[in-house]
């Protein structure tokens, strides 16, 4: 290495040297001092968490804040089930059949016509040899009963002067006794397929019945104890309560042709229906003690329109729980009674019937499962959650508190709080919005001002002006 490159390296440590000596004698001049260092320490402490807040009456009416005295009281605690509203087997929907082998030659009453019972449904042309033959032996055992009780007219007088036995009209008698069996036999035969007695007098006259009348069946009448129930369908009194069923579905065209037992149409009456739940396995021993205990289910129908509606005056109960699963869906049904509403309407000479719950329609049902007893109720949007913490907002004019409590149960609708003594019972607390005043409390409490500032609904502050 030459001496002028070693003298180079020399003079460059030489002077990093000098800097650092420069550098330690002019510290204090560039380094901050501790009273600073202190000062903005004190400036970076976090603000002690705020408890109070307050809001202008104008941002309580745009939160549409709403204060209750906080009451003691009993809640049951409830499992969400779905369900839907069914046809109630045997009693809801009436099937019409063919009484015997025929034509449709008139069709009398369509899908969305409301009929009576004994009103007429359908008219058949006979085709049915049963029925002709039937309608033959009943016109020769009438016919034959006659002659021979002409032939004991005329026997009569013979054998009280003795010139016949009288084991002659005995003989007569029990001919007659035997041709009446037979005579109301086959009258009861055609009474099953359809005829009505006017009909059977006329076969009794000769005068066979080639067409027959399919009308709507007598209402079903349920027995409880001693008392019997039927189904009412008119409900607003307009008219007056009745029995009447609704065309719902037609299974035949005129001009068809129909076999005795075919399915001609099907009448339905809603008044009596069924809430069809669906439950898991799990949930069974719930529903078994509410259905043993008789404990009131709450129901929210989809899509109803109370509004337009009178309040459905009964206590919803289970009746009873399926004893199979479904294999696609692994739950198992449980049933609740439902007596549906009804309004109805002339138009063109008919009546038409509008009920107000259909087969098909969703509902949720509220299953009570526990009971809590002197607990505190608020709407669930009272109360705000942070971490483990739960708060609700104490009212005192425009003041608001933030109190911590302890919830015992949640739902979509409800919270129920322990009473504790954190909540006194008689205090006002505010009934929603606490992730807003949440979030007011905290802007306040980042800003560092006074409770007495100006506090808009939307979080934002400012001094008053």
């Amino acid at each position: 290495m030459s001496r002028k490159r070693i003298l180079g390296s020399l003079g460059g440590i030489a002077l990093v040297v000098g800097l650092s000596v420069a550098a330690f004698v002019t510290r204090e001049g560039w380094l901050p001092s501790e009273s600073s260092t202190s000062k903005a320490e004190e400036q970076q402490t976090p603000v002690e968490d705020a408890k109070v807040l307050k809001l202008s009456p104008q941002a309580q009416n745009n939160l549409r804040l709403v204060s209750k005295p906080v009451v003691l009281e009993t809640y049951w605690r409830t499992i969400q089930v779905p369900g839907v509203v069914v046809d109630r087997p045997g009693i809801s929907d009436r099937g019409i059949t063919s009484p015997a082998v025929g034509v449709v030659t008139q069709v009398h009453a369509f899908a969305g016509d409301t009929v009576r019972p004994g009103e007429m449904l359908f008219t058949l042309r006979l085709f049915s040899e049963y029925l002709q033959n039937t309608q033959s032996e009943l016109f020769k055992a009438t016919r034959e009963t006659q002659l021979i009780q002409e032939q004991r007219a005329r026997l009569a007088g013979l054998a009280r002067t003795g010139t016949i036995a009288g084991s002659r009209i005995i003989e007569l008698d029990q001919r007659i006794r035997r041709q009446d069996g037979l005579i109301q036999a086959y009258r009861q035969d055609l009474l099953t397929r359809g005829l009505v007695p006017s009909q059977i007098k006329q076969i009794t006259e000769g005068r066979f019945v080639s067409t027959i009348d399919v009308v709507a069946p007598p209402p079903v009448i349920q027995i409880r104890g001693n008392r019997k129930i039927q189904p009412v369908v008119f409900a607003d009194n307009q008219r007056g309560e009745a029995i009447v069923y609704e065309v719902q579905e037609l299974k035949v065209d005129l001009g068809q042709q129909v076999q005795a037992g075919q399915l001609l149409s099907v009448l339905s009456n809603h008044r009596s229906l069924y809430i069809e739940g669906h439950a898991f396995k799990q949930e069974a021993p719930m529903l078994e003690r509410a259905a043993r205990n008789a404990w009131p289910i709450e129901v929210e129908f989809a899509e109803d329109d109370s509004r337009h509606w009178p309040p459905l005056e009964q206590t919803f109960e289970i009746r009873h729980l399926a004893n199979t699963i479904d294999v696609a869906s692994r739950t198992f049904d449980f049933f609740i009674p439902l007596r549906n509403q009804s309004r109805s309407y002339e138009k063109d000479g008919q009546t038409f019937v509008v009920w107000r719950l259909r087969p098909g329609q969703r509902v949720r049902l509220h299953v009570p499962v526990e009971r809590y007893e002197n607990v505190i109720v608020l709407p669930a949007a009272a109360l705000v959650r942070e971490g483990p913490e739960a708060y609700v907002f104490r009212r005192n004019g425009d003041l608001f508190n933030r109190i911590p409590v302890h919830v015992l149960h949640e739902d979509r609708l409800n919270v129920v709080l322990a009473n504790d003594g954190s909540v006194a019972p008689g205090g006002y607390l505010a009934q929603g919005s606490a992730a807003s005043l949440n979030r007011v409390l905290k802007a306040q409490a980042a800003s560092g001002m006074r409770v007495d500032v100006h506090v808009h609904a939307d979080g934002t502050t400012h001094a008053p002006h």
